[in-house]
């Protein structure tokens, strides 16, 4: 039987792969596809999303959501992905249109209609959380809502404190983690190090020759460089795929824990921190005296923190080859 997902995606170059992923696995059914602003604008990750589903020759439905943050500016990563978003490669734009109804009614909508669908956000969480805002019901129906954002105990990509999607739309993240959604958080140093598509890894895709495997390696072409001016490794760095590994297969993941998870929403200096309580030090005191008695928070994530790197490249390797 066929697992439903419901995927947000502000389509930078990493987004399309992992929207490949998706499409592409045999028993995925995708019901929505959700843009919204981020890496790009929403005109431009609507139609990066669409050109992706049409080279995947799929109909999946792609809504346009939130252009903007909840209550910011929009800060956007095309010096990472490319002006627009694909790597500046002059693909051409898509033949279908996005549907007429907006993002957030459609995530409303696709989790009523399709009790235990697998939420996966690959961009900032301005739609999620506007959803859930409006709609609290689908919570309970969300059987998985599997997060490409936050940094576990780490440094940050955008700051030293924070990663990219939950940095721009910090309000966003916190009304999500504080929802009740069954969140995993697949943070973005889990696509570091060896997880990287290393020149040999390229070589195998290339080897494939075909459209899926090149246009994976070209639109990450920017992206590449970037990767290596951001943090100075070498390779292609892909965490929206990684998280859609951990969506399609949970036993890609070798660690992982619940913890309370708190995102921080007022701070200039740390704004957008995914703040994970690790070791469960976080409270209420019980007593006026002492902090070592804590009446402990609930964990709000299961926080991934490693995964099997061969496995994940397996899984990628396996939807671009055919």
């Amino acid at each position: 039987m066929a697992r439903t997902f419901i995927i947000d995606t502000d389509t930078g170059s990493d987004d399309a792969v992992a929207l490949i992923m998706a499409l592409k696995w045999p028993d995925v059914e995708v019901k929505a596809i959700t843009t919204v602003s981020g890496n790009v604008g929403l005109e431009q990750a609507t139609s990066n999303a669409l050109y992706t589903a049409e080279l995947c020759g799929s109909s999946a439905p792609v809504y346009k959501g939130a252009s903007t943050p909840l209550t910011r500016r929009h800060e956007d990563a095309q010096w990472f992905h490319g002006q627009d978003g694909l790597g500046d490669q002059g693909y051409p734009p898509p033949t279908r249109k996005p549907e007429s109804q907006h993002g957030v009614d459609a995530i409303i909508e696709t989790a009523k209609a399709y009790p235990g669908s697998v939420l996966v956000t690959l961009g900032p969480l301005t739609n999620v959380a506007l959803a859930v805002s409006r709609a609290p019901e689908i919570i309970p129906l969300i059987s998985r809502c599997v997060v490409m954002g936050g940094a576990a105990n780490c440094v940050g990509n955008v700051t030293p404190a924070a990663e990219y999607n939950i940095w721009v739309d910090p309000e966003a993240a916190h009304i999500v983690f504080s929802s009740g959604l069954p969140i995993e958080m697949v943070g973005w140093e889990l696509c570091r190090g060896d997880a990287n598509l290393r020149h040999n890894d390229i070589e195998t895709i290339r080897g494939f020759n075909t459209t899926l495997g090149h246009f994976a390696i070209d639109c990450n072409s920017v992206a590449m460089q970037a990767n290596y001016k951001q943090s100075a490794e070498i390779g292609i760095a892909l965490p929206d795929p990684v998280t859609m590994a951990v969506a399609l297969d949970p036993t890609v993941v070798s660690r992982g824990s619940k913890h309370y998870v708190a995102i921080e929403h007022k701070s200039d200096l740390t704004r957008g921190m995914t703040v994970v309580d690790e070791l469960g030090v976080t409270g209420e005191p019980l007593n006026d005296h002492s902090w070592g008695d804590l009446r402990k928070r609930e964990p709000n994530a299961t926080v991934v923190w490693s995964i099997d790197i061969p496995r994940w490249k397996q899984m990628l390797f396996q939807c671009l080859s055919g």
